[in-house]
């Protein structure tokens, strides 16, 4: 099963990045609040990221602040469509369902977590 890690980084504002194992790569999107609340988080997507954020936390090259671990744990894409993806998360923190979603023709997103047990 493919997984996700959630790290909060400070740079170059506090944010929270999202990353998706897919095959080689991470995909990523920058959350502008912690994840895990009610309604709608505006997101950006970012360029892939290397596996080795899975697994790290501290400094980023090239003065770029640092990151911690927020959650982490495995995925499942539950739907996926133009502009669309569906997720399962089975984390230490969020459990249950996130959807990621465009919001405009440009680069905006939002993402939204339900826990489970709520509808």
């Amino acid at each position: 099963m493919p997984r996700f890690v959630v790290l909060t980084h400070d740079h170059p504002f506090l944010h929270w990045d999202l990353m998706l194992e897919k095959e080689a790569v991470l995909r990523a999107w920058r959350l502008l609040q912690a994840p895990g609340g009610p309604g709608v988080i505006p997101a950006e997507g970012l360029p892939d990221h290397r596996l080795a954020y899975l697994d790290y936390e501290g400094p980023v090259s090239g003065n770029r602040g640092t990151v911690q671990a927020f959650d982490r744990g495995e995925y499942v894409v539950v739907e996926e469509a133009e502009g669309l993806l569906g997720l399962q998360l089975r984390g230490e923190k969020l459990r249950g369902t996130a959807t990621l979603r465009r919001l405009a023709e440009l680069a905006d997103w939002g993402f939204e977590f339900a826990p489970e047990g709520t509808i």
